[in-house]
C-alpha cells in the first residue's frame, strides 16, 4: 500500500474542520452585522420590535443639529494630526534609539509603557493634568471644543509613539549592514542615508504604523469619553461617541444610532481597505526591486 506525498489532505475533510469557524463567525460577526443593517432602517427599542421606516434614520442622522456631520469632521480632523504627529515623532525616536548608545533599552521601556495603560484610565489621567494646567487660566478642558481636540491630540501621542516606535525600530534594525557601509563608503550624507535609504528600506514599517495610527485614531472612544465626553455641548464628540450618546442618551432615537453605526462601519472598512491595497502595493513595489 503506497504512502500518502506528506501535504496529502482529502477535501472530504477540509469542510468538517471548517464548519467550528464558518459557524462561530456567522453567530458572532456575520448575523449581528446583517441584524444591525436591518435595524437601521427601523424603529425599534428591542432587536424584536422593529418597524420600517426606509432610510429616514440616515435622512435625520445627516440632517442639521443631530451633530453627526460635525463629530465626523472633528474625528477626520484628528485623525490626520494625530496620524502625522505621531509617526514623525515615533520614527525620529526610533533613529535616535538605534545609534548604539548606552540607555536606549531603558528609552525604549520608558516609551512603550503608555501604551499599556487602558483608555479610560488614561483619559482621566490627562484630564487631571490638563485641567490642572488650565486652572491657572479660569478654565477647564470642557471651555472650549479647541481644548479637547488639542488634549486629545496630546493623550493620543503619549499613548501610541511608543508602540509605533518599537515598529519603526525593528524596520530600521533590518536595513542589511552591507547597504549603509556602502553608503558612507561613498560619501553618503546623514540626511542623504535618511533619504535614499533609511525611509525607502523601512516604508512596510511606515505602512503598518500609518494603519495602526488611523484605525485607532479613527475608532476612538474611551479616552474621548473620559477625557472630554464630548464637552462643550457635543462639539468635541468623535464619532463612537456621538453614536453612542445618540443610541443611549435618546429614547426613541436607536434606529438613528444604528444607522449611524451602519455609516461608520463602512467608513471603517473603506479605511482599512485602501490600507490593505496600499500594503500589497509596497509589496510588489519591493519584489520589482
Amino acid at each position: 500500500m503506497g504512502k500518502h506525498p506528506k501535504n496529502y489532505f482529502p477535501k472530504k475533510y477540509f469542510l468538517i474542520f471548517l464548519l467550528p469557524t464558518l459557524v462561530a463567525f456567522a453567530v458572532s460577526f456575520v448575523i449581528p452585522f446583517l441584524l444591525g443593517i436591518y435595524l437601521s432602517f427601523t424603529e425599534f427599542t428591542t432587536v424584536t420590535n422593529g418597524r420600517w421606516v426606509g432610510i429616514q434614520n440616515y435622512i435625520y442622522a445627516f440632517s442639521e443639529g443631530r451633530g453627526f456631520i460635525d463629530a465626523l469632521l472633528f474625528t477626520v480632523r484628528f485623525t490626520i494630526v494625530s496620524t502625522v504627529t505621531v509617526n514623525v515623532i515615533a520614527f525620529f525616536l526610533a533613529l535616535a534609539l538605534t545609534r548604539g548608545k548606552r540607555g536606549t533599552n531603558f528609552f525604549r521601556t520608558v516609551f512603550f509603557m503608555p501604551n499599556l495603560i487602558g483608555g479610560i484610565v488614561l483619559g482621566y489621567i490627562w484630564q487631571l493634568i490638563i485641567n490642572g494646567v488650565l486652572s491657572y487660566f479660569g478654565v477647564d478642558i470642557t471651555y472650549s471644543a479647541e481644548y479637547g481636540f488639542w488634549g486629545l491630540i496630546i493623550l493620543t501621542n503619549w499613548q501610541l509613539i511608543g508602540y509605533m516606535m518599537v515598529i519603526y525600530i525593528a524596520g530600521i534594525n533590518n536595513i542589511p549592514d552591507e547597504i549603509v557601509e556602502a553608503a558612507k563608503i561613498d560619501g553618503a550624507s546623514p540626511i542623504g542615508m535618511l533619504r535614499y535609504i533609511t525611509i525607502p528600506t523601512v516604508m512596510p514599517s511606515v505602512t503598518i504604523c500609518l494603519f495602526l495610527t488611523i484605525t485607532n485614531s479613527f475608532k476612538m472612544f474611551d479616552q474621548n469619553l473620559a477625557l472630554t465626553g464630548g464637552a462643550p455641548g457635543r462639539e468635541s464628540s468623535m464619532l463612537a461617541l456621538d453614536i453612542y450618546k445618540t443610541f443611549y442618551g435618546r429614547v426613541g432615537e436607536e434606529g438613528v444610532g444604528q444607522a449611524k453605526a451602519v455609516v461608520f462601519s463602512v467608513i471603517v472598512a473603506l479605511i482599512a481597505f485602501l490600507q490593505l491595497r496600499l500594503t500589497d502595493r509596497n509589496k510588489k513595489d519591493g519584489k520589482k526591486k
